[in-house]
């Protein structure tokens, strides 16, 4: 007797476990799963834009006070993950969301660099051609450079991913276990670059990530297509997680261009940089030249009685003085013609002179 009274406790703890989870599911099921979340929480972007004022935007995307510069969003859209967006999700290019983002932050003007060029530059040929009426102003001198370049990517994304039914179905049972079953989440992770487009310089360069869960609960489950029509999210676009995870990486894009630093290369950017090689021609490939070099230098020392010496530009005094140099003052020694030294040294701006000296005043 106590052992059934045990078994019909343990049944009962079962059912009535199966029966929360149930209903939760199908709470969950009917309100269509989780809304997609950005960096852990948040919606997915919504609303328009016009100009600098943008209505109904989320309350989760970064603005700006003030516009940085005009902007292209462009797309490689012969990359793997474009062609893995519309063959497997069905879905178009990031592009127009994304300019709705970037116009609802005020951060930057966004300026057309897509396919509506060609009504562009087409409206620009008709009223070349005469066809327009006059006073159209389509001259030349009008549009809009684009300071910058954003270039999105997806760089991860799936779809029901980390199902629960598993660890559900051992510990509740094969009806729970289906229903556990159908908890799926999904992921998305892109990235966002943008570019200088006057130099070509990375300016800045963000990941952002969304997550949500599906509940999903087939006709199998309970027999018959009752319980299948309780089926939720199964169909949404994969869009909602991409949308969420571009907001991400476009708010990080903001936050690090308002902390904007620009980087800096001793001797300019694109002038050979700071990693030289022996026998190059950059700045620092010459100071490794000049380092090898100096080990095979000669060098004299001006006598330090005096307080001055005239250097000429030929081994003669009659000859122009180019410069002067203190008395117990070492130069490198160039070469040599009789009674004279020919030396390289420093002037009073900086820049390497070369001269002669007498032997005289040398040591």
């Amino acid at each position: 007797m106590m052992k059934k009274t045990g078994l019909n406790l343990a049944e009962s703890l079962v059912r009535g476990a199966t029966g929360v989870i149930l209903t939760a599911a199908l709470g969950l099921a009917g309100c269509q799963g989780t809304a997609p979340t950005m960096g852990g929480s948040g919606t997915v972007a919504t609303g328009s834009a016009g100009g600098s004022n943008a209505v109904g935007a989320s309350s989760q995307l970064e603005k700006c006070n003030e516009s940085l510069g005009t902007v292209a969003v462009v797309e490689d859209q012969s990359a793997p993950w474009y062609g893995y967006l519309s063959s497997q999700y069905k879905l178009g290019s990031t592009v127009p969301v994304l300019r709705m983002m970037i116009q609802q932050s005020n951060c930057f003007v966004v300026v057309e660099r897509g396919r509506a060029m060609n009504n562009l530059m087409q409206e620009r040929a008709l009223e070349s051609s005469g066809e327009m009426r006059g006073g159209s102003n389509f001259g030349k001198g009008q549009l809009v450079a684009a300071d910058y370049t954003m270039n999105p990517s997806i760089t991860f994304s799936q779809k029901g991913t980390g199902g629960a039914g598993a660890a559900l179905g051992g510990l509740f049972g094969s009806v729970a276990g289906a229903v556990a079953g159908g908890l799926k989440s999904n992921e998305a992770s892109t990235t966002l670059l943008m570019i200088d487009n006057r130099s070509g310089v990375q300016l800045a360069a963000a990941e952002g990530s969304a997550k949500n869960f599906d509940f999903s609960l087939f006709g199998g489950v309970f027999g018959g297509g009752g319980g299948g029509a309780a089926g939720a999210y199964t169909n949404t676009p994969e869009g909602k997680i991409l949308t969420a995870a571009f907001m991400d990486s476009y708010n990080k894009i903001v936050v690090a261009v308002r902390n904007y630093k620009a980087q800096t290369v001793k001797g300019g950017l694109g002038t050979g940089g700071r990693l030289g090689v022996q026998g190059g021609q950059t700045a620092a490939s010459n100071e490794i030249n000049g380092a090898s070099s100096d080990q095979h230098k000669q060098t004299v020392t001006v006598k330090s009685k005096y307080k001055s010496i005239n250097v000429r530009s030929e081994p003669d005094l009659h000859k122009p003085i180019v410069g002067t140099i203190p008395g117990g003052k070492t130069v490198e020694k160039v070469s040599a013609n009789k009674g004279w030294v020919k030396i390289r040294f420093e002037g009073t701006d900086g820049s390497q002179l070369e001269g002669w000296i007498s032997k005289t005043v040398i040591n």
